[in-house]
């Protein structure tokens, strides 16, 4: 009967010959797969890509000679167009300008003006400073190193928690939830 691996013990693995094949190894090259084509050089990447080789036909192709007369482009090179022909990054689209409209032409959308900020109230503004002002008063208070006495805190904390508790008061309530706002305007 055949052995199966499972019932084999592992042979043990000679590592010091394995590290001195690797060293002794080290800096060549492996040979190439079967099949594969040979190494070429960034110069010879621009070249045209010969055929397979198949028996060589005793007549000479017709333009052999012309090969070898012109000049191949470097690799990197543009593709050049005939005169007079413009290529794809020649075309400049014209410029617009308010005599070209018509009454066929819709024209662009120009946004109108919009209006000006309200006023703010005394109230709003009183909000406003407590919501900026008292966390910048315990921001200074820290950084100069003053005592934090009660009524330092009290301001701080107080007139940021005032603020926004007034603010929030005195937004606009929306009394319409079925309503799902205005939405794109046509």
């Amino acid at each position: 009967m055949a052995e199966h691996d499972a019932d084999r013990e592992p042979q043990p693995i000679d590592e010091e010959a394995a590290w001195a094949a690797i060293v002794a190894g080290y800096g060549e090259e492996p040979a190439d797969p079967p099949g594969a084509r040979p190494f070429r050089s960034v110069e010879d990447l621009a070249l045209i890509e010969d055929e397979p080789e198949v028996a060589e036909s005793p007549e000479p192709k017709p333009d052999a000679g012309a090969d070898k007369d012109q000049e191949r482009p470097a690799l990197g090179s543009s593709v050049v167009f005939a005169p007079g022909v413009g290529g794809p990054r020649d075309f400049q689209p014209s410029e617009a300008s308010d005599d070209d409209a018509d009454a066929s032409d819709e024209g662009h959308f120009v946004p109108p003006e919009p209006p000006p900020l309200p006023e703010a109230d005394v109230t709003a503004k009183f909000a406003w400073l407590g919501v900026v002002g008292g966390p910048l008063l315990l921001l200074l208070a820290a950084i100069f190193g003053w005592d934090m006495t009660w009524w330092l805190t009290f301001l701080g904390v107080g007139g940021f928690l005032g603020g926004i508790a007034t603010l929030f008061a005195r937004m606009q309530h929306d009394e319409d939830d079925d309503d799902p706002g205005r939405g794109a305007v046509v």
